[in-house]
């Protein structure tokens, strides 16, 4: 079994689970609650957006697997490596991500955990050639933007209480 091969299956695997997980999230945003009796519409029910975002991972996982599947079958498994740098990207996302959506939110003031988790993605996807004092800065000033603007747009238009 080469390399590529386990490429291409990790992406048939991967694009199968992003579509199953996007099929419990519109199965989970059905089963919300509409407000019917409230007056409720289409447009304001809860689950609008979240069944939306689950369509989209289902469309977007299927079609990830399925052309996997269809280039596992073309060239028998020959194709493209995996790139280990794309590997360690993957993992860190998926670990600052966690940290900030279990470990963060909840635990700290929003406004802390989200400047938080943008300034240590940003830090940790600037190229290193950027040079440290420029990383650092990026970082910082991203955090503080990012923040200011989430937490006006969502308190002050949308009047959304943040966690």
């Amino acid at each position: 079994m080469t390399k590529t091969f386990d490429a291409l299956r990790s992406d048939l695997r991967g694009g199968f689970g992003w579509a199953v997980f996007g099929l419990a999230i519109v199965i989970e945003s059905l089963r919300m609650e509409r407000f019917t009796s409230m007056g409720g519409t289409l447009y304001t029910m809860p689950g609008l957006v979240p069944g939306i975002f689950g369509t989209l991972l289902i469309l977007l996982g299927g079609s990830l697997a399925f052309r996997s599947w269809r280039r596992l079958r073309e060239t028998g498994g020959r194709g493209p490596a995996i790139d280990p740098l794309l590997n360690r990207r993957i993992v860190t996302m998926l670990a600052l991500t966690l940290v900030y959506a279990i470990g963060l939110i909840g635990h700290a003031p929003f406004w802390l955990a989200t400047f938080l988790f943008v300034a240590a993605f940003t830090w940790a996807f600037t190229p290193d050639d950027a040079g440290a004092r420029k990383r650092v800065v990026a970082s910082l000033v991203s955090g503080v933007l990012t923040t200011v603007v989430i937490v006006l747009v969502f308190e002050q238009i949308f009047l959304v209480r943040l966690p």
